[in-house]
């Protein structure tokens, strides 16, 4: 081999080496990038479904805010009882006493006659209980 042969193969050697070199740092650059870039779409794709359930959860605890809200206001509503129903119990368990005093009289309406006490008694008890509650607004 000639001196000239010898500077070519080192000259090959060495330009192959940097063909090498120059191929696996590109292949290392764009390994890098598509794999930077396959983690931000599993991240975004992560975060969607992390919206997307919390949206769901979201409008559930909406829909069940909207019901309970519904139910308190039925609750506000059937609770507000007062004054005048207050004497109305109050009128019901004059009318029963005076039925129960009028079954008393016959031999037959002794049944009657302890029901009808049995729900005077319940209508005081209710009549009762709403007269606190008339106290309490009103302070």
């Amino acid at each position: 081999m000639t001196a000239i042969q010898i500077c070519a193969l080192i000259a090959l050697i060495t330009l192959a080496g940097l063909l090498v070199w120059a191929g696996y740092f590109m292949g290392h650059s764009d390994g890098m990038s598509a794999g930077m870039k396959e983690s931000d779409d599993a991240l975004r794709a992560e975060s969607a479904k992390t919206i997307r359930e919390l949206r769901a959860s979201l409008d559930f605890i909406r829909a069940d805010h909207a019901h309970l809200a519904q139910f308190s206001k039925r609750l506000q509503q059937a609770l507000a009882l007062g004054e005048p129903e207050r004497q109305t119990l109050l009128d019901i368990a004059d009318k029963l006493r005076i039925a129960a005093e009028t079954f008393a009289a016959f031999r037959t309406g002794k049944k009657l006659e302890r029901e009808t006490r049995a729900l005077r008694d319940q209508a005081l008890a209710i009549a009762a209980l709403l007269e606190p509650a008339d106290q309490e607004n009103a302070a």
